[in-house]
Formats: structure tokens, C-alpha cells, sequence
């Protein structure tokens, strides 16, 4: 009886594949190296490093632009600072200083995020206090206030 793949030879079967057999091997060898990462006949490669969060690449490049030069330590004014490494903890599920009742970023939740009325200056209708944001600037383009909202509304990871 001849196996699929393999041929006789003498009285026994020659546990060598044939030809064709070994190209399908081969083939299937490289399909599954292919879906894992893997060149063959080279080690795995090294783990690809993770994705830019949203709040990394779109957030921290906008507060550190139009709001860190005033919230840089946290001792200005509003007791925050917003340069990348100190905003997330600076904002979310905090309460603002000047308006207690009011939380700067509620994850999940940019109408009820005190920092984005202070960006659309909605604030004083909210309860809240001071001018609108960034203070001696123009307000920010609408585009960038939907980015935050964006990032709010995701949950506001880091």
C-alpha cells in the first residue's frame, strides 16, 4: 500500500517524504512562520513596540502647546499641570479648583467634563468661575476642542 507522500523502496516504507510532499511541508512551514512573525531559518522577531496611544499622539502635543505654558507645575493658577507626564493624573476624576462641584475630565463623559467647558467657555453656566480657555488666547479651533472630546469620550487613557 503506498502512503501519500512517501514512496517504497525495498521490503519497508521509507519514512522520507516525497518530493511534493515536502513542498507542501515547506509551504505550510512558511504559512504558519508568516502568521507568527517569523522569516524562516531566522529567530522570532523581536516584539513590535506598542501603538501610540490617542492621548499620546494627539492630546500631549496640544496641552503641551497651548496649556502647559501656563499649567507647567501645578502651582499656577488652577493648582494643575498639564505637561504630558502630569495631566492625566492633573485631570481625570479631579475636582477643579476654582469650581468644586465640577470634575475637569469625567471619563467617558466630555458634557459633563469640566475642562471642555472651560474650552468652549460654557463654564460660568455650569457653575464655574474665570475666563474661558487658554487664557489670552484666542479659543481653541473646534477641531482640536473634538479631539478632546474624542479622548474624553474613549475613557481618557493615557
Amino acid at each position: 500500500m503506498r502512503v501519500a507522500g512517501s514512496h517504497r523502496q525495498g521490503g519497508g516504507q521509507n519514512p522520507r517524504p516525497t518530493k511534493t510532499a515536502r513542498m507542501i511541508l515547506l509551504t505550510a512551514a512558511t504559512v504558519a512562520a508568516t502568521a507568527f512573525g517569523m522569516r524562516a531559518g531566522a529567530a522570532p522577531d523581536a516584539p513590535a513596540a506598542p501603538a501610540e496611544s490617542y492621548f499620546q499622539a494627539e492630546i500631549a502635543p496640544l496641552l503641551t502647546e497651548k496649556c502647559a505654558v501656563c499649567h507647567m507645575t501645578g502651582e499656577e493658577a488652577g493648582a494643575m499641570s498639564l505637561i504630558p507626564d502630569n495631566a492625566i493624573a492633573s485631570l481625570v476624576g479631579v475636582g477643579s479648583a476654582e469650581a468644586p462641584t465640577q470634575i475637569r475630565v469625567v471619563a467617558g463623559d466630555p458634557d459633563k467634563s469640566y475642562l471642555v467647558m472651560k474650552l468652549e467657555g460654557t463654564h460660568m453656566a455650569h457653575g464655574g468661575a474665570g475666563a474661558q480657555m487658554p487664557f489670552g488666547s484666542p479659543p481653541l479651533p473646534a477641531a482640536e476642542i473634538a479631539k478632546i472630546r474624542m479622548w474624553i469620550a474613549d475613557g481618557a487613557k493615557p
